[in-house]
Protein backbone atom coordinates (compact mmCIF):
# COMPACT_ATOMS: atom_id res chain seq x y z
CA UNK A 1 0.00 0.00 0.00
CA UNK A 2 1.19 3.50 -0.82
CA UNK A 3 0.94 6.73 1.16
CA UNK A 4 -2.68 6.88 2.32
CA UNK A 5 -4.66 10.13 2.49
CA UNK A 6 -8.00 11.05 4.07
CA UNK A 7 -9.51 14.17 2.50
CA UNK A 8 -11.87 16.45 4.45
CA UNK A 9 -14.23 19.11 3.05
CA UNK A 10 -13.22 17.62 -0.28
CA UNK A 11 -15.77 19.37 -2.51
CA UNK A 12 -15.84 18.05 -6.06
CA UNK A 13 -12.46 16.38 -5.55
CA UNK A 14 -10.14 18.78 -7.40
CA UNK A 15 -7.41 18.66 -4.75
CA UNK A 16 -7.79 14.88 -4.68
CA UNK A 17 -7.15 14.77 -8.44
CA UNK A 18 -3.81 16.46 -7.83
CA UNK A 19 -2.93 14.23 -4.89
CA UNK A 20 -3.72 11.14 -6.97
CA UNK A 21 -1.78 12.38 -10.01
CA UNK A 22 1.11 13.07 -7.63
CA UNK A 23 1.23 9.44 -6.52
CA UNK A 24 -0.74 9.40 -3.25
CA UNK A 25 -3.58 7.02 -2.44
CA UNK A 26 -6.79 8.76 -1.41
CA UNK A 27 -8.50 6.35 0.98
CA UNK A 28 -11.59 8.27 2.09
CA UNK A 29 -13.08 11.67 1.36
CA UNK A 30 -15.67 13.52 3.43
CA UNK A 31 -18.03 16.10 1.96
CA UNK A 32 -21.46 17.52 2.82
CA UNK A 33 -22.75 18.51 -0.62
CA UNK A 34 -24.53 15.62 -2.42
CA UNK A 35 -23.71 16.87 -5.96
CA UNK A 36 -20.03 17.12 -5.05
CA UNK A 37 -20.16 13.59 -3.62
CA UNK A 38 -21.80 12.28 -6.79
CA UNK A 39 -19.09 13.98 -8.87
CA UNK A 40 -16.39 12.26 -6.82
CA UNK A 41 -18.07 8.88 -7.19
CA UNK A 42 -18.13 9.32 -10.97
CA UNK A 43 -14.35 9.69 -11.01
CA UNK A 44 -12.79 7.92 -8.01
CA UNK A 45 -12.91 4.41 -6.58
CA UNK A 46 -12.20 5.45 -2.98
CA UNK A 47 -14.91 5.68 -0.32
CA UNK A 48 -16.82 8.98 -0.54
CA UNK A 49 -18.75 9.74 2.63
CA UNK A 50 -21.53 12.31 2.43
CA UNK A 51 -21.62 13.78 5.92
CA UNK A 52 -21.44 16.87 8.09
CA UNK A 53 -17.93 16.76 9.55
CA UNK A 54 -19.01 18.92 12.48
CA UNK A 55 -21.30 16.07 13.61
CA UNK A 56 -19.06 13.12 12.75
CA UNK A 57 -16.93 11.15 15.19
CA UNK A 58 -13.23 10.92 14.37
CA UNK A 59 -12.71 7.36 15.55
CA UNK A 60 -15.18 5.83 13.10
CA UNK A 61 -12.73 6.52 10.24
CA UNK A 62 -10.04 4.23 8.89
CA UNK A 63 -6.43 5.17 9.47
CA UNK A 64 -4.25 7.20 7.14
CA UNK A 65 -0.76 8.65 6.84
CA UNK A 66 -1.89 12.10 5.74
CA UNK A 67 -4.92 14.26 6.53
CA UNK A 68 -5.85 17.00 4.07
CA UNK A 69 -8.33 19.72 5.02
CA UNK A 70 -9.75 22.25 2.57
CA UNK A 71 -12.49 23.71 4.76
CA UNK A 72 -14.59 26.52 3.18
CA UNK A 73 -12.83 29.83 2.62
CA UNK A 74 -15.78 32.17 2.02
CA UNK A 75 -15.65 33.79 5.46
CA UNK A 76 -11.88 34.30 5.34
CA UNK A 77 -11.68 35.92 1.90
CA UNK A 78 -11.39 39.62 1.09
CA UNK A 79 -14.50 39.26 -1.10
CA UNK A 80 -16.47 38.67 2.11
CA UNK A 81 -15.73 42.27 3.13
CA UNK A 82 -18.23 43.45 0.50
CA UNK A 83 -21.09 41.75 2.34
CA UNK A 84 -19.70 42.18 5.86
CA UNK A 85 -19.26 38.41 6.25
CA UNK A 86 -15.50 38.24 6.71
CA UNK A 87 -15.95 36.81 10.17
CA UNK A 88 -14.17 33.47 10.00
CA UNK A 89 -16.02 30.38 11.15
CA UNK A 90 -15.52 27.38 13.39
CA UNK A 91 -15.20 24.64 10.77
CA UNK A 92 -11.42 24.74 11.20
CA UNK A 93 -11.94 23.37 14.72
CA UNK A 94 -13.39 20.16 13.30
CA UNK A 95 -10.31 19.55 11.17
CA UNK A 96 -8.18 20.47 14.20
CA UNK A 97 -10.17 17.87 16.19
CA UNK A 98 -9.34 15.20 13.60
CA UNK A 99 -5.63 16.01 13.68
CA UNK A 100 -5.51 16.12 17.48
CA UNK A 101 -7.23 12.75 17.90
CA UNK A 102 -5.79 10.78 14.96
CA UNK A 103 -2.31 12.37 14.97
CA UNK A 104 -1.39 11.56 11.35
CA UNK A 105 2.22 11.64 10.23
CA UNK A 106 1.46 14.68 8.03
CA UNK A 107 -1.44 17.09 7.77
CA UNK A 108 -2.13 19.66 5.04
CA UNK A 109 -4.43 22.68 5.11
CA UNK A 110 -5.47 24.74 2.10
CA UNK A 111 -7.31 28.05 2.31
CA UNK A 112 -7.17 31.66 1.16
CA UNK A 113 -4.36 33.99 2.32
CA UNK A 114 -7.02 35.93 4.25
CA UNK A 115 -7.04 33.16 6.83
CA UNK A 116 -3.81 34.68 8.17
CA UNK A 117 -5.91 37.60 9.44
CA UNK A 118 -7.43 35.25 12.05
CA UNK A 119 -4.80 34.65 14.78
CA UNK A 120 -6.87 32.05 16.63
CA UNK A 121 -7.18 29.92 13.49
CA UNK A 122 -3.49 30.27 12.64
CA UNK A 123 -2.45 29.44 16.21
CA UNK A 124 -4.57 26.29 16.22
CA UNK A 125 -3.26 25.11 12.87
CA UNK A 126 0.43 25.93 13.33
CA UNK A 127 1.11 25.32 17.06
CA UNK A 128 0.00 21.72 17.49
CA UNK A 129 2.39 19.93 19.88
CA UNK A 130 4.70 17.35 18.29
CA UNK A 131 4.39 18.85 14.78
CA UNK A 132 6.87 20.87 12.78
CA UNK A 133 4.92 23.30 10.63
CA UNK A 134 5.69 25.14 7.39
CA UNK A 135 3.46 27.88 5.94
CA UNK A 136 3.49 28.71 2.24
CA UNK A 137 1.73 31.91 1.22
CA UNK A 138 0.94 32.83 -1.41
CA UNK A 139 1.04 29.67 -3.49
CA UNK A 140 0.19 30.99 -6.94
CA UNK A 141 -1.88 29.00 -9.42
CA UNK A 142 -0.24 31.02 -12.20
CA UNK A 143 2.93 29.00 -11.53
CA UNK A 144 1.21 26.33 -13.64
CA UNK A 145 -2.03 27.78 -15.02
CA UNK A 146 -3.29 30.95 -16.75
CA UNK A 147 -5.32 31.91 -13.66
CA UNK A 148 -4.54 34.37 -10.85
CA UNK A 149 -5.37 32.43 -7.70
CA UNK A 150 -3.35 32.81 -4.49
CA UNK A 151 -3.65 30.27 -1.71
CA UNK A 152 -2.32 29.51 1.75
CA UNK A 153 -0.88 26.03 2.31
CA UNK A 154 0.08 24.77 5.77
CA UNK A 155 2.00 21.50 6.12
CA UNK A 156 2.60 19.91 9.52
CA UNK A 157 4.82 16.85 9.99
CA UNK A 158 6.10 14.82 12.93
CA UNK A 159 9.69 15.09 11.70
CA UNK A 160 11.70 18.12 10.68
CA UNK A 161 11.71 18.36 6.90
CA UNK A 162 12.76 20.85 4.27
CA UNK A 163 9.47 21.36 2.44
CA UNK A 164 10.17 23.11 -0.86
CA UNK A 165 8.32 25.96 -2.55
CA UNK A 166 6.71 25.27 -5.93
CA UNK A 167 9.08 25.79 -8.84
CA UNK A 168 8.14 27.84 -11.88
CA UNK A 169 7.93 25.64 -14.94
CA UNK A 170 6.19 25.95 -18.30
CA UNK A 171 2.79 27.49 -17.69
CA UNK A 172 -0.30 26.53 -19.65
CA UNK A 173 -1.46 29.47 -21.79
CA UNK A 174 -4.96 30.90 -22.01
CA UNK A 175 -4.98 29.84 -25.67
CA UNK A 176 -4.54 26.23 -24.51
CA UNK A 177 -7.62 26.55 -22.31
CA UNK A 178 -10.06 28.11 -24.79
CA UNK A 179 -12.36 25.84 -26.80
CA UNK A 180 -12.27 26.30 -30.58
CA UNK A 181 -16.04 26.02 -31.09
CA UNK A 182 -17.65 26.70 -27.72
CA UNK A 183 -21.34 26.16 -27.17
CA UNK A 184 -22.48 28.79 -24.71
CA UNK A 185 -25.35 31.22 -24.47
CA UNK A 186 -24.50 34.80 -23.52
CA UNK A 187 -27.05 36.15 -21.03
CA UNK A 188 -28.40 39.66 -21.71
CA UNK A 189 -26.99 40.91 -18.41
CA UNK A 190 -23.48 40.30 -19.78
CA UNK A 191 -24.01 43.00 -22.39
CA UNK A 192 -25.57 45.26 -19.76
CA UNK A 193 -22.45 44.90 -17.61
CA UNK A 194 -20.21 45.60 -20.60
CA UNK A 195 -22.10 48.87 -21.10
CA UNK A 196 -21.57 49.92 -17.48
CA UNK A 197 -24.98 48.91 -16.17
CA UNK A 198 -23.53 47.40 -12.99
CA UNK A 199 -21.20 48.60 -10.24
CA UNK A 200 -18.20 46.84 -11.80
CA UNK A 201 -17.10 46.31 -15.36
CA UNK A 202 -16.19 42.75 -16.35
CA UNK A 203 -12.60 41.52 -16.18
CA UNK A 204 -11.77 40.66 -19.78
CA UNK A 205 -8.93 38.33 -20.75
CA UNK A 206 -7.58 38.04 -24.29
CA UNK A 207 -5.99 34.73 -25.34
CA UNK A 208 -4.18 36.48 -28.20
CA UNK A 209 -2.34 38.67 -25.68
CA UNK A 210 -1.39 35.71 -23.47
CA UNK A 211 -3.47 37.17 -20.64
CA UNK A 212 -3.91 35.43 -17.31
CA UNK A 213 -7.53 35.01 -16.28
CA UNK A 214 -8.75 36.26 -12.89
CA UNK A 215 -9.60 33.88 -10.07
CA UNK A 216 -12.29 31.34 -10.85
CA UNK A 217 -15.07 32.10 -8.37
CA UNK A 218 -18.02 30.00 -7.26
CA UNK A 219 -20.14 33.14 -7.77
CA UNK A 220 -19.70 32.66 -11.52
CA UNK A 221 -22.67 30.31 -11.25
CA UNK A 222 -24.83 33.37 -10.52
CA UNK A 223 -23.16 36.04 -12.64
CA UNK A 224 -21.18 35.08 -15.72
CA UNK A 225 -20.65 38.74 -16.62
CA UNK A 226 -17.87 39.33 -14.09
CA UNK A 227 -15.21 37.44 -16.06
CA UNK A 228 -15.22 37.33 -19.85
CA UNK A 229 -12.90 36.06 -22.55
CA UNK A 230 -12.37 37.79 -25.87
CA UNK A 231 -13.76 35.70 -28.72
CA UNK A 232 -14.22 37.41 -32.08
CA UNK A 233 -16.73 34.76 -33.17
CA UNK A 234 -19.31 36.17 -30.73
CA UNK A 235 -21.33 39.40 -30.94
CA UNK A 236 -19.39 42.17 -29.25
CA UNK A 237 -16.30 39.91 -29.28
CA UNK A 238 -16.73 38.87 -25.64
CA UNK A 239 -18.35 35.90 -23.92
CA UNK A 240 -18.31 33.99 -20.63
CA UNK A 241 -16.09 30.95 -20.07
CA UNK A 242 -17.61 27.55 -20.76
CA UNK A 243 -17.71 24.93 -18.00
CA UNK A 244 -14.89 23.03 -19.69
CA UNK A 245 -12.74 26.18 -19.91
CA UNK A 246 -13.47 27.02 -16.28
CA UNK A 247 -12.33 23.52 -15.31
CA UNK A 248 -9.21 23.78 -17.46
CA UNK A 249 -8.32 27.05 -15.70
CA UNK A 250 -8.22 24.96 -12.52
CA UNK A 251 -6.06 22.29 -14.17
CA UNK A 252 -8.86 19.70 -14.30
CA UNK A 253 -8.38 17.05 -17.03
CA UNK A 254 -11.07 17.01 -19.72
CA UNK A 255 -11.82 13.38 -18.80
CA UNK A 256 -13.08 14.42 -15.35
CA UNK A 257 -16.88 14.23 -15.13
CA UNK A 258 -19.02 16.69 -13.18
CA UNK A 259 -22.51 15.97 -11.91
CA UNK A 260 -25.35 18.48 -11.85
CA UNK A 261 -26.37 21.51 -13.89
CA UNK A 262 -23.92 23.89 -15.53
CA UNK A 263 -24.41 26.37 -12.70
CA UNK A 264 -23.65 23.66 -10.14
CA UNK A 265 -20.54 22.76 -12.12
CA UNK A 266 -19.31 26.38 -12.17
CA UNK A 267 -19.83 26.53 -8.40
CA UNK A 268 -17.99 23.27 -7.72
CA UNK A 269 -15.07 24.30 -9.92
CA UNK A 270 -14.87 27.79 -8.41
CA UNK A 271 -14.82 26.32 -4.90
CA UNK A 272 -12.11 23.81 -5.79
CA UNK A 273 -8.35 23.76 -5.37
CA UNK A 274 -6.22 24.12 -8.50
CA UNK A 275 -5.12 20.60 -9.42
CA UNK A 276 -1.38 21.38 -9.80
CA UNK A 277 -1.32 22.62 -6.19
CA UNK A 278 -2.34 19.11 -5.14
CA UNK A 279 0.35 17.60 -7.38
CA UNK A 280 3.01 19.83 -5.82
CA UNK A 281 1.87 18.90 -2.29
CA UNK A 282 1.83 15.20 -3.23
CA UNK A 283 5.37 15.40 -4.61
CA UNK A 284 6.63 16.96 -1.40
CA UNK A 285 4.83 14.37 0.72
CA UNK A 286 6.39 11.56 -1.32
CA UNK A 287 9.81 13.12 -0.69
CA UNK A 288 9.05 13.21 3.03
CA UNK A 289 8.10 9.54 3.24
CA UNK A 290 10.94 8.40 1.01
Amino acid sequence: MGIVVNSYFSGAGLFDIGLSLGGLEVNQSFELDPVCCETQRLNFSHAVRECDISNKLVLDESGCDVMVGTYPCTKYSTAADIHGTRTGDELFLHFFRHIAIKKPEVYVIENVPGMKKFPVVMEAMTKLPDYYVSVFCPVKAETWLPQRRDRLIIIGSKKVFNWREPEQGKRLSLKDVIESNPEIEVPEYVYKRLKGGYRDLPIISDPEKDDIAPTCMAHYAKDKGTRLVRDRAFPGEYRPYTVKEFARLQGVPDSYKFSGTDNQKYKMIGNGVAVPVGEWVAGEIRRYFN
